[in-house]
């Protein structure tokens, strides 16, 4: 792995969120003649090397955000990178994008291994517009609001105060009366700030509008397609992707749903019962802490590979609880009051090295997310080698294929977690269940975020029917869950997907790679794991520098996600748990 700068440009010590420290480099590479190829060459690397400063310092600072949202020191720092920093690099970062553009096409390096970033950045530029600069940062502050109030969060409960992450053990409890107590703390908890949330989304879609407005788009659906680089597929496809998971997954659901309500002897299924095992064997309990968890993890990845556990054990053993802890960490894993929610991986990229954020409790669906996050950081480190910081992250629908093959790909090594094979199989079962029910939740996000901003005027109430006219399309709840006498709490469940607010339509993206994983998992049941991880290594390893359809063609998956290849995994899918015991 490649770490070392290839420029001087850079000082080798730089705050990348101090404005007056970055300010006199961006003004150098806007002033620097460039009059030849090389000089090319050598402006670009300059240029991104700096973006890999900037980034680096404010990747830290808003992981240590995250992980103590209560910490006003820390939010401060965010807040003034967003106010101070952010708003002004946007307008030279624009300058410098347009001088790449005009020097690329002078120069002829607008195809081969220019050919996406020269790509993107025409299509950053022909979206840039200064009145949006301003737009922007009141939407990150905003998401940083939803973030705080998501933070805060706790219910009294088991004699203790508990996070909402800490609460989802809960769900799997086999007493019944557990469930719905546990269920109904986190909702009505949720509902006390279901008109704050809603406040802020409001606001949200209206900005996003005006930007797209701003940029001469009827809507921000236009607008946030072409933001996002989606030059290989449209809506059409969308739309596609939604009325597959309706043919072929719901139908898998149904049969689910069935046997669950079968097995736990019910008349009806209630939100509460959805998670529990459906012999009632209660919770997995795969580990006790964030090292724990490490630890296992990283001898399953030995066993999988041992190059990938090697590459695991270069993160650290999961012990720190203090966010970055000045560069030093890579882990903050442990739930805990005042951490934002959710969880990601994010590279710093200067020293090219990865941080996993989380909020482990205790659960399987923690392994999941730590294998998850695993993959992205494998994907970081597969790519660290390229030399532009454009390139070493590929579109969020392959970086997402990075992530959820590790997921399946681990499977036969959960025994790690699980030293009982009935307990180790409960959990495979639950991951390829998983793996095709998460469908019609993805289709039910992307198609709520296709309504909302194609109609920006509209009202709470109209939202909320929109919301629920999808859960009837594509959830539980349209179709084997009773919801008698919770019907206010099932209205906002919309609100506990983070996405909708920091990262508007990054969710399809979900779907797009679970149908990418799914297909290099068959190639490990195919071929071999080895073939499996070899074709795995190769598309990783490309980072960014090639075109969607061809990432995927490299890891030998088709770049298709319409009603033919759904039907055809979901069939796999079901024979494979045909064979595993329950």
């Amino acid at each position: 792995m490649t770490t070392t700068p290839v420029t001087d440009f850079v000082p080798a010590v730089l705050n990348g969120t101090d404005w007056a420290a970055v300010e006199p480099l961006l003004n150098a590479l806007v002033d620097r003649d460039v009059n030849s190829s090389g000089d090319f060459d050598k402006w670009l690397m300059d240029r991104s090397e700096l973006e890999a400063a900037i980034g680096e310092s404010a990747a830290n600072t808003y992981i240590n955000m995250t992980c103590d949202t209560a910490d006003e020191a820390k939010q401060a720092a965010w807040t003034a990178y967003l106010e101070d920093v952010a708003p002004k690099f946007k307008p030279v970062a624009f300058i410098l994008d347009k001088k790449f553009k005009e020097l690329a096409e002078r120069f002829d390096k607008t195809g081969g291994y220019h050919e996406v970033l020269y790509r993107d950045t025409a299509a950053d530029v022909d979206l840039f517009r200064d009145d949006n600069v301003p737009l922007e940062t009141e939407l990150a502050k905003l998401d940083q609001e939803y973030d705080k109030i998501c933070g805060k969060m706790t219910v009294e409960f088991d004699g203790e105060e508990r996070t909402m992450p800490m609460m989802g053990k809960y769900s799997e409890s086999a007493d019944r009366q557990v469930r719905e107590d546990a269920w109904l703390a986190v909702a009505k908890r949720r509902l006390q700030d279901k008109d704050a949330i809603s406040a802020i989304y409001d606001e949200m879609v209206t900005k996003r509008d005006q930007c797209a407005k701003n940029a001469g788009f009827d809507n921000y659906v236009q607008y946030i397609y072409k933001a996002k680089h989606r030059f290989d597929y449209d809506t059409t496809h969308a739309y596609a992707f939604h009325d597959a998971i309706e043919k072929h997954v719901m139908p898998f659901v149904a049969k689910l749903d069935a046997t669950r309500k079968s097995e736990l002897g019910l008349d009806a299924l209630r939100p509460w019962d959805l998670n529990v095992d459906p012999k009632s064997r209660g919770e997995l309990t795969p580990f006790t802490d964030g090292a724990d968890m490490v630890a296992k993890t990283k001898a399953g990845f030995d066993r999988l590979s041992p190059e990938l556990g090697q590459m695991f054990a270069t993160m650290g053993d999961g012990s720190s609880t203090n966010g970055t802890d000045d560069g030093k960490a890579s882990f903050d894993l442990d739930s805990r009051k005042g951490k934002a929610p959710g969880g990601y991986q994010y590279m710093r990229d200067r020293s090219r090295r990865a941080f996993i954020f989380m909020n482990a409790a205790g659960q399987h669906r923690d392994v999941e997310t730590m294998v998850h996050e695993a993959g992205h950081a494998f994907h970081s480190m597969y790519s660290a080698h390229e030399p532009l910081v454009w390139y070493r992250s590929a579109p969020i629908e392959f970086c997402e294929v990075a992530s959820m093959s590790m997921e399946l790909l681990t499977m036969p090594y959960w025994d790690e977690f699980y030293p009982n094979a009935e307990d180790a199989n409960r959990a495979r079962r639950k991951q390829l269940e998983g793996s095709i029910s998460l469908l019609p939740w993805i289709a039910t996000i992307d198609a709520f975020q296709h309504w909302v901003y194609l109609n920006p005027t509209h009202s709470r109430q109209e939202r909320t029917q929109a919301w629920l006219d999808l859960e009837a399309r594509f959830g539980h709840g349209g179709h084997h869950t009773d919801s008698t006498g919770i019907e206010e709490e099932c209205e906002f469940t919309w609100q506990r997907q983070g996405h909708l607010f920091g990262v508007p339509f990054y969710y399809i993206e979900y779907g797009i790679a679970q149908l990418g994983a799914l297909g290099i998992w068959l190639t490990s049941l195919e071929q071999s794991e080895e073939a499996a991880l070899d074709l795995y290594k190769k598309a990783m390893t490309l980072g960014g520098t090639r075109p969607l359809p061809e990432l995927f063609n490299a890891a030998g998956l088709p770049f298709d996600f319409g009603p033919e290849t759904v039907g055809r995994l979901v069939d796999r899918v079901q024979l494979e748990l045909d064979k595993l015991p329950e």
